[in-house]
């Protein structure tokens, strides 16, 4: 075991990371070069493959046969590149904007300025994009980052322009679309198009592991009783804010928060649910883009209700924009909504609780993925993902555990990727009260370990590893393994299902007297945006991608003894600035030992833990 888990405290954080008067511009030159990538005549009978640009699962033996001629794609995003230079002038940027000595601190770019700096030149977008009109598609966009084009066709069209087949796929029960082949595409195009991203619908998995039922009754006081089976304790708004120290004085006002979601919800539920725990009401807005895919039910409506529920929970006045696109038989509605946030700087602070692991990623994919993280980061953009629930088994499907891999959306270099941890509470009445009324009912600081709730082959534990498509950022290099690639998660908090996230569900607590209890890294990542939130209020200013600062702070921490967050006998020191978590053992039961954990995959060594305020 490795005492290296840290618990990040923050109320150093506008001290160590930013300056309330921090030089702030509206516009600035970048001198980067901007060059054509374009250089030779268009000539279809040219062709390039675009390797890694088919979902691993379009496999043979699970292929029932080519789609209609004339199924309609819709929303396809063709993956721009950039050169070289620009990838040297962008990592430079992204250090600057975090370095209080440089003029360009906290210098966040418009979504224009960074397609400007860090995109195609005008010239090559006009050749990319004739050349998908003279194919027939209709081109909806060019992202103001320059990083997608966004367009639409039919089947033949693409088979046409790209040489490659839409097929149906059955893999484990459910049937999908995607592409049996790579694309291919004129050899003068490659310096510019790294592929389509996606061209199937094998979509993302919401993070999220469902709990029990709590049962609302009126008691003899003012407010509801909220009562868990065997006396089960849970975490409202209030447990939160008593638990990680959250000081009254910061609501989040003034701060934005941007929800990613592909599945509408009905704000009853979120009405209640403050109305529940005397937060004051404050709805998200939802922002719908293109048509409403409305209410797709179950664990989609539970993710989006969860997400939109405590991003909100944690920073009561802060602004939440709940983005909903419709997925597509080509892409996902996740990716759209992701998009649009970015692209058109809606926030501050993004969430998002979906995932895929790497094993099954396309490379158009991964470097999307990774462009549009690092545009976010550009524009101040607080990027928050989850790391999964079922460890390092990111590729898992029910009992089929898979390769070791890591969660494509959270494992680049230009996100905060969040993991779980779960509270070691006995006795529970050490750091729970029995008033089952109150608006609060725990007490203080609660011990924490690494959440691994696995039994038998029922995985929940919390995600994270060693990434295999993205290197080692820089501000990680001193606090985690010399393997050279991405470490995640960065920070965690609490997932487990022995004290679940409460939510109002499908009119649960209006209708049917009961909140949904719920677990996993989604809960928490929305948590810590909030919380980001907070941050951002205290100083007055977006902070950008905060592993800069987060990863500093940790490696200040003197002392690993007196600021043990998992003890039970003593709360760690009132003067720590981070408590450390004891790591224990978390392979996958049944499988070789450390398969699943050190120096492979799920280690947590990386991790900086939950974030518990000090001041």
């Amino acid at each position: 075991m490795r005492n290296t888990l840290l618990l990040a405290v923050l109320v150093g954080f506008a001290v160590t990371a930013v300056s309330q008067n921090a030089p702030q511009a509206a516009s600035f030159q970048l001198n980067v070069p901007v060059r054509p990538l374009i250089t030779q005549p268009l000539n279809e009978s040219q062709l390039v493959t675009l390797k890694g640009n088919t979902h691993p699962m379009a496999r043979p033996q699970f292929d029932l046969g080519a789609a209609p001629p004339s199924l309609p794609l819709e929303r396809m995003l063709l993956v721009l590149k950039r050169s070289p230079e620009q990838e040297t002038a962008l990592a430079t940027l992204l250090d600057q904007q975090q370095d209080k000595s440089s003029p360009n601190f906290h210098r966040w770019l418009t979504p224009d300025e960074f397609g400007s700096a860090f995109g195609p030149s005008d010239a090559d977008v006009q050749i990319v994009t004739g050349w998908l009109q003279t194919h027939g598609f209709q081109v909806a966009r060019v992202a103001r980052g320059r990083t997608v084009i966004e367009f639409s066709g039919t089947h033949v069209q693409l088979q046409q322009a790209f040489h490659t087949s839409i097929h149906k796929f059955a893999v484990n029960g459910e049937e999908h679309w995607a592409n049996a082949s790579d694309p291919q595409i004129p050899a003068a195009l490659e310096p510019v198009v790294a592929g389509v991203h996606t061209l199937h619908n094998f979509l993302k998995t919401p993070n999220l592991v469902w709990s029990n039922r709590f049962k609302i009754t009126q008691g003899s006081g003012s407010r509801p009783e909220i009562t868990g089976t065997g006396g089960q304790h849970f975490l409202g708004p209030g447990d939160f804010a008593k638990i990680y120290n959250i000081p009254p004085t910061l609501t989040g006002v003034g701060a934005t928060i941007g929800v990613v979601g592909r599945s509408n919800v009905n704000l009853q539920d979120i009405n209640d649910f403050r109305a529940q725990f005397g937060v004051p009401t404050n709805i998200p807005t939802v922002v719908l883009n293109g048509g409403d895919p409305g209410d797709l039910g179950q664990g989609e409506e539970a993710e989006a209700m969860l997400d939109s529920t405590w991003s909100s929970a944690v920073a009561p006045n802060a602004l939440v924009k709940f983005v909903v696109s419709a997925s597509t038989d080509t892409t996902d509605g996740v990716d759209l909504s992701e998009l649009y946030i970015i692209d058109n700087n809606l926030t501050d602070v993004m969430t998002e609780s979906f995932s895929t692991c790497e094993a099954n990623a396309s490379t158009a994919q991964a470097q999307a993925v990774e462009s549009l993280a690092a545009q976010a980061s550009a524009q101040g953009i607080t990027y928050i993902l989850s790391t999964g629930d079922t460890g390092s088994a990111g590729c898992a499907q029910g009992t089929t555990l898979g390769p070791v891999s890591v969660s494509l959306l959270a494992s680049t270099r230009f996100n905060v990727a969040v993991g779980g941890t779960q509270f070691n509470d006995n006795p529970p009445s050490t750091y729970w009260g029995t008033s089952q009324s109150a608006t609060v009912t725990a007490l203080s600081y609660i011990p924490e370990n690494v959440w691994n709730e696995t039994s038998g082959t029922n995985l929940a534990a919390t995600g994270g590893g060693v990434s295999i498509f993205f290197a080692k950022p820089t501000w990680q290099t001193a606090l985690t393994p010399p393997d050279g690639f991405r470490d995640l998660p960065d920070i965690s908090f609490a997932s487990a299902g022995h004290t679940p996230y409460l939510i109002c569900l499908a009119l649960s607590c209006s209708q049917q007297g009961f909140l949904q209890g719920i677990s996993g890294t989604s809960a928490a990542a929305p948590s810590f945006a909030g919380i980001m939130a907070l941050i951002n209020q205290q100083v007055g200013s977006r902070q950008g991608l905060a592993n800069y600062v987060l990863y500093k702070l940790a490696a200040t921490q003197s002392s690993l003894t007196t600021c043990n967050g998992s003890s039970t006998t003593a709360l760690p020191a009132a003067n720590c600035i981070f408590n450390d978590v004891t790591v224990g053992n978390n392979d996958v039961p049944g499988e070789p030992a450390n398969k699943y954990n050190a120096g492979k995959g799920y280690d947590l060594a990386t991790g900086l833990g939950s974030m518990h305020w000090r001041g």
